[in-house]
Formats: C-alpha cells, sequence, structure tokens
C-alpha cells in the first residue's frame, strides 16, 4: 500500500514543482499608453547572435503568444506587437531564447498609463511619457527625435510635432521624419512637445503619440553637446541572485562627437574589474546612425548575479552623462508558495482517499495484522458474530450455502482473523430447543450476519425458518445489533423478504 501511495505521488507532484530548465534574465518595466501600438524586441547580443529560437508567451501560460499577423497582439519574428495596447494587456510577458546547448527566458513587466490629448478641459499635454527627456543648448542648433521602436512591418508617415498644443511651425523648426531640428535655439524653446505619428500595418492605421520634455541649458566648456541618457534613469532592478541579467545602456549623441561611452563599477571599467572571473561583461557597442545623430547602446552583462553585487552603483557613462542602476533582492511572492502548498497537499489527499477507496480491504486487513489484539473485548459478549441462514429446497443454493457458511466464513473470519462465530447447526447443543438457542446466544453476539440466497419464483426468502428465529431477528433490528447482509448471489427482487430484512438493506447496504 505504501509503495501504491509513493507511486501516486511520484506521478501527480511533478506537475507542480517541475524545474524550469531556462535561465531567467531580468529586464526593467516598461510603461506604455493604452489604445495606443507598443512593441519590444528581444534581442540581446551575445544570446541571439547565433542560431536560435525566440517564443514569446505571457505570465506564466505555456500557449505561444499568437504569430499570426492578423491578430491584435502577435509576435512579428524576435518582437512582440501590440496593436493597439488595452488595459487588460498589463503584466508580465516571458521571451524564451532557446539555443542549441542554451535557454533563457526574459521578463518583461508592462504597465499602463493613460495619455492625455489637448482638448477643451485641458491646458496641455498632461500624463505623457516622462521616458523621452531631451536637452537642447542656447544658442545652438539642436533636434528632438521621436522615438518609433517597431518592427519592419510597421510603416510610418505624416509625423507632426507638438509643443504646448499647437503644431509647430516657423522657419526655426524644420520636421524631417523622425526628426524635428531647432535653429538658433533659445530659452523659450523649453517645455512640453508631442510627436504624434500615423502607423500603418496590415492595411491598418493607428496613431502613435510619444511626449517629450525638453530643458534647455547654456553651452558649457564641453567640446560639443552633452549626450543623453535616455536610460538607466538612476533606477533598480530587482532580481534573484544566480540569475543572467543584461542591461542596456540607451544613449544619444551627435554625430561629430567622440565621447566615451562605457559602463563602470567603483569608477573601474566593469571589464577591468571583474577581469579575472569575466562574470561581468560590457558588450559590444551597437550604434544605429541618423542624420545629425547617433543612437548607441551598450549593455552590461551579469553572467550570474551574486550577493556581493546587490546595492552597487553600476554607472553608465557616455561623456560627461552618468546614469546608474542598483540591483535589489525581489520582495519574495508568497501567495506562489502558498498556492503551490495548497496544490500540493490537494493532491496528496485526492490520491490518498482515491488509494484508500481501492485498497482499504487490504489497508485493514494490514492494520488488523499489525495491531490487531487478541485480548477479548470486556463487554459481556462471547461471541463476535452469529450466522443466520436459510436452508433452501434446491440441492445445489443448499451446498453453496453449507460450503460458505460452514467452511469459508470459519476458515476466513476465525482462523485467519481470529474472530468468534456462532453457527446455528454447528455450534449449539444437542436437544437445544430452536427457540432457546437463537434467543441466548444473539444476546452474547455483537453482531448478526444474515445469509441471502437467490430463490425461485413462489419460494419465499426464510419461510423454512422458525417463527422463533425471524421473531428473534426482528427483536434484533430493535436492539440495535449491528447487521451484516451477504448475497450469496444476485438477488433481482427485493419485495419479497420481510420487511425487516428489507430496512436492513435499505438503511446498511
Amino acid at each position: 500500500v505504501w509503495s501504491l501511495l509513493l507511486c501516486g505521488l511520484s506521478i501527480a507532484l511533478p506537475a507542480f514543482v517541475r524545474a524550469d530548465v531556462c535561465k531567467v534574465i531580468s529586464m526593467p518595466n516598461e510603461t506604455t499608453s493604452v489604445d495606443g501600438p507598443f512593441a519590444f524586441n528581444c534581442t540581446y547580443p551575445p544570446l541571439t547572435s547565433g542560431e536560435v529560437n525566440i517564443t514569446w508567451y505571457k505570465n506564466s501560460s505555456r500557449i505561444p503568444i499568437s504569430k499570426h499577423s492578423e491578430s491584435r497582439i502577435h509576435q512579428d519574428q524576435t518582437w512582440i506587437l501590440f496593436l493597439p495596447f488595452a488595459l487588460e494587456d498589463t503584466g508580465i510577458y516571458q521571451c524564451v531564447i532557446e539555443g542549441r546547448n542554451s535557454c533563457h527566458r526574459i521578463h518583461l513587466n508592462l504597465s499602463v498609463h493613460k495619455k492625455y490629448w489637448c482638448n477643451g478641459s485641458r491646458n496641455g499635454l498632461l500624463n505623457l511619457s516622462e521616458e523621452y527627456k531631451q536637452i537642447l543648448h542656447v544658442g545652438d542648433d539642436g533636434s528632438l527625435t521621436c522615438h518609433l521602436i517597431f518592427p519592419e512591418s510597421c510603416v510610418f508617415d505624416l509625423i507632426k510635432w507638438y509643443k504646448d498644443c499647437e503644431e509647430i511651425k516657423g522657419e526655426r523648426f524644420t520636421p524631417l521624419r523622425a526628426m524635428l531640428t531647432v535653429n538658433n535655439v533659445s530659452v523659450e524653446d523649453g517645455g512640453n512637445y508631442a510627436c504624434k505619428a500615423r502607423l500603418k500595418h496590415m492595411g491598418k492605421t493607428y496613431t502613435v503619440l510619444n511626449g517629450i520634455t525638453v530643458n534647455t541649458t547654456e553651452r558649457t566648456g564641453y567640446g560639443g553637446n552633452i549626450p543623453k541618457i535616455i536610460y538607466p534613469k538612476n533606477n533598480s532592478i530587482e532580481v534573484l541572485p544566480g540569475s543572467t541579467l543584461i542591461v542596456d545602456c540607451k544613449i544619444i549623441d551627435m554625430r561629430d562627437n567622440t565621447n566615451l561611452r562605457c559602463w563602470k563599477v567603483r569608477n573601474t571599467l566593469v571589464n577591468d574589474y571583474y577581469n579575472e572571473s569575466g562574470r561581468v561583461r560590457e558588450g559590444i557597442e551597437d550604434p544605429v546612425r541618423f542624420r545629425e545623430h547617433i543612437s548607441y547602446t551598450v549593455n552590461i552583462t551579469f553572467l550570474e548575479v551574486k550577493m556581493e553585487d546587490y546595492d552597487l552603483p553600476f554607472m553608465c557613462h557616455a561623456g560627461v552623462s552618468t546614469a546608474y542602476i542598483i540591483l535589489k533582492l525581489p520582495v519574495p511572492d508568497f501567495r506562489a508558495y502558498l498556492i503551490g502548498g495548497l496544490l500540493a497537499l490537494t493532491v496528496v489527499a485526492v490520491s490518498v482517499v482515491w488509494l484508500y477507496n481501492v485498497f482499504k480491504i487490504d489497508v485493514v486487513l494490514w492494520y488488523r495484522s499489525a495491531f490487531y489484539s487478541p485480548e477479548t473485548m470486556e463487554d459481556g459478549k462471547l461471541y463476535d458474530a452469529y450466522v443466520l441462514y436459510p436452508k433452501p429446497h434446491q440441492e445445489s443454493q443448499s451446498h453453496a450455502v453449507d460450503t460458505l457458511v460452514l467452511k469459508i466464513l470459519p476458515e476466513v473470519l476465525e482462523r485467519q482473523c481470529g474472530y468468534k462465530l456462532f453457527i446455528f447447526g454447528r455450534d449449539e447443543f444437542p436437544g437445544q430447543a430452536v427457540a432457546d438457542v437463537i434467543y441466548e446466544n444473539t444476546r452474547l453476539c455483537r453482531r448478526l450476519i444474515v445469509i441471502l440466497v437467490p430463490e425461485s419464483p413462489g419460494f419465499g426468502l426464510l419461510k423454512n425458518m422458525s417463527e422463533e428465529q425471524i421473531a428473534v431477528y426482528n427483536a434484533l433490528i430493535q436492539d440495535g445489533i449491528k447487521v451484516i447482509l451477504i448475497e450469496l448471489g444476485k438477488i433481482d427482487n427485493y419485495t419479497a423478504m420481510p420487511e425487516s430484512i428489507q430496512y436492513i438493506r435499505q438503511k446498511h447496504g
């Protein structure tokens, strides 16, 4: 029984405690606006530099995101695309990168905020994304960038620029695709800007709206414009010890600038600081060239996060511009452990109940053989059961009843299990009156076993038994003695039985 129980648990529990073979890569949160298109590209060198298979999932679902281009949410090569993003899409998405000998899982936490466009009740562009902060230098010619990061299947046109709810016009401002050039920047050019673009995909059109907070600064002694670090934002990242982590430093700089872009820790280049172990490395710089500026991406890769990395600022440097990240231990999610524990307990309970129902007789017999005490119970009873059985007229039925009562029951209940039976026709003394035998011995028994046999039509059950036996049997029902009915063959019609037997059958089965 214990072997069967352990076997059942070993089959049922793995579905709930199966370990994920993929390494988890923590990613920063992404915030997008409701009712607007959104895209995220799952490409992280060197993980995606070779032949890999990339699949997107939502939350902990095992069903991949659809790759059908007509779906509102679908995977476009390495991208996940929302056309548009809805409030119910908020959650954690997983990008699984599977190579020949590796598997990485990137968690992307998407949250939503509401973008308010200018209308009669609002005086400005409120609650637009604060991610895009750009700087214009007074007295210089500068440019603003509308970040339209989408896959190649998305085509943009009709890009318009606004400042403080009014479309930008004038000789000093020149829209050029995703850029807005500003000549002879003045202090008044700072403020809230927005770029509005029309996106076309599979014959449908959508509107992308990005807000940009522009600050103006005086020209410094530094040669050239100051680089702009889009990310990180001096923020913290929650990551588990032992995980693989990749963080991108996104920088925008002018084409003519020769600023150094790198990651440092404790004022030392990360490649030098971790020279011996190579556990933390700076990635290869990935530039994207535009007409007047270049967008750089320089990542830092933690092959294995250790406790010594926590609460330590990792600085991204771009010329005189700096920004840092700090690794933090994630807050434990006790709900997952609680749900997993409850599911495991439920599986164990269901398995035990199922196994007991199937093998309960074996369990009882094992318990009896292990813990049964042969000592007589102090209840004044001499017998464990009184066996009451009929004497059928048919020879075949009579032989079957005698075999059961006089051979099988004594062999099993008395010799093997240690019970003591009183069998009428075997244990009474010669010459005793039937009524006296039944009356005296039934009072000395703890149970009453009644043998029932299927009868031919017109042959009533127990009709050949004495009136004293039936009277005592009816009295036993009132005295509350436990009655066990045994059918020797299937009985189709119970209506011919005495009402007392029908009552016992209905009550106890």
